[in-house]
């Protein structure tokens, strides 16, 4: 595939080195402004793009892929508040998007078993729990993957109405948030009873992961049309194997 990688920090450079390992073509890198208009004829040769930037420039660079009509993989997370409106856009405009706030295959596992675990935490009175770290250069806290996890839990545990940073209440799930040195992602969830204590836990080793799940992603992507995630990808794997 061409692939345009929009956001080269950390993450991007290393999108861009899986790519290439995959036998992919890197077409253009888009780091800021200036870029988009430097590339704007390179860009537009892209199957997909592959965005990791910061929340305050990602809606606004999925939107020009949009105007564009280039699929896009996102993995920027912190963005929220602008979620409905790039979701409205994409299904109305018969646009493409995969979104996921952690594109690990391993972490996308601990998702399903979180779920699990809230429903078996409120049939047995356990007590839930969510512990994450991640490097200091991070920006939104919590992280989308604890945000994820924690919203799951509410889903699927009816003791839990909302969940709230480093605050703990009758409804309220505590959700801890660390920022220290150059950690590649923890997250553990905790569900503790009068009788002992569950944990599950991921922990990140390198940004390689992430950066396999979202080339696979946009392989999975490239010809589609409409709003997709981890789950789409995991089960399409599931049922061709």
């Amino acid at each position: 595939m061409n692939i345009a990688i929009i956001g080269y920090g950390k993450m991007g450079k290393e999108i861009e080195k899986t790519a290439l390992e995959r036998g992919h073509n890197i077409v253009c890198v888009i780091d800021n402004e200036s870029d988009w208009n430097a590339n704007k004829d390179l860009v537009v040769t892209a199957d997909v793009a592959i965005e990791f930037s910061m929340p305050k420039v990602a809606p606004d660079n999925i939107k020009k892929c949009f105007d564009k009509d280039i699929p896009v993989v996102c993995g920027t997370t912190g963005w929220s508040e602008h979620e409905n409106e790039i979701r409205e856009r994409c299904l109305n405009d018969g646009k493409a998007l995969f979104y996921a706030p952690n594109f690990s295959i391993g972490m996308n596992f601990m998702f399903m078993i979180n779920k699990m675990l809230a429903r078996f935490a409120q049939n047995y009175g356990y007590g839930l729990s969510i512990r994450e770290a991640h490097h200091i250069h991070k920006l939104d806290k919590p992280s989308g993957t604890a945000v994820k996890l924690a919203n799951d839990i509410i889903v699927n545990n009816s003791n839990y109405s909302q969940w709230a940073l480093d605050v703990s209440g009758k409804d309220i799930l505590p959700v801890i948030s660390i920022r220290e040195g150059e950690v590649f992602g923890i997250h553990n969830v905790k569900a503790v009873s009068e009788c002992d204590e569950i944990n599950i836990s991921h922990q990140a080793f390198s940004r390689k992961g992430f950066a396999v799940g979202a080339v696979t992603a946009a392989e999975f992507l490239r010809g589609k049309k409409g709003l997709y995630n981890m789950n789409d990808l995991l089960n399409e794997n599931i049922n061709n194997n």
